[in-house]
């Protein structure tokens, strides 16, 4: 118990919900993300890549008990921690993903976001394409990311059209309106630090399914 009461304390620290430092950003993230997904009881949604959990968790409380959450890791060190905070949260559905495939079932979720995860994919194309299958007809993804930094090393494996540690705008968006993705809106002044370029797109699932 004491074990489960430190992880929910640890996830909304991160969150910003509790009284922790330097997390004003990710707060105001969750909140923005809740507006643009149109998140409400009974969403079903995912979060790709999700390290902590600490948007998991966010989405989790808006969805409430009847929505879903599927959290996707490949970390198995991440994984474990995903699996310990979905016993704090029942509709927590902790998915192991793949370097080419979300592993989320066809037409599962009303929306799905990444956060800072989409310039690590060494397999854009492939899971674009598992993104665009996962979303239900009408479903937005969200994805936020960063310029790459100046002088930054790319990524392992990544496409080296990423010129750095991070993917340009135009790059992102390129890749998956040709995944079958529209484009939705591109929020302006998008929470950034000063290590991070930030900006988020968001995109709809218009088109029959591939």
């Amino acid at each position: 118990m004491i074990r489960r009461t430190l992880l929910v304390a640890l996830a909304l620290c991160g969150m910003g919900l509790a009284p922790c430092r330097g997390q004003d950003t990710l707060r105001e993230e969750a909140d923005r993300l809740a507006a643009l997904l149109i998140w409400h009881p009974g969403s079903v949604v995912a979060e790709i890549g999700a390290g902590k959990g600490q948007l998991t968790l966010a989405a989790a409380q808006h969805v409430g008990s009847a929505g879903k959450v599927y959290s996707t890791e490949l970390d198995p060190q991440a994984l474990a921690q995903l699996e310990e905070l979905a016993t704090t949260k029942k509709n927590i559905l902790v998915v192991k993903a793949a370097e080419a495939d979300t592993s989320l079932p066809p037409a599962c979720c009303d929306s799905i976001f990444m956060r800072l995860v989409y310039h690590h994919l060494t397999k854009p194309s492939a899971i674009g394409t598992s993104l665009f299958r996962s979303l239900k007809p009408g479903g937005r993804l969200a994805v936020i990311d960063e310029e790459p930094r100046k002088g930054s090393a790319i990524p392992d494996g990544v496409p080296k059209n990423r010129v750095g540690h991070g993917v340009p705008k135009n790059i992102l968006i390129q890749e998956l309106v040709s995944a079958g993705f529209e484009v939705e809106s591109v929020p302006s002044d998008w929470p950034h630090d000063e290590f991070h370029q930030m900006y988020c797109v968001v995109f709809r699932k218009t088109k029959t399914q591939r």
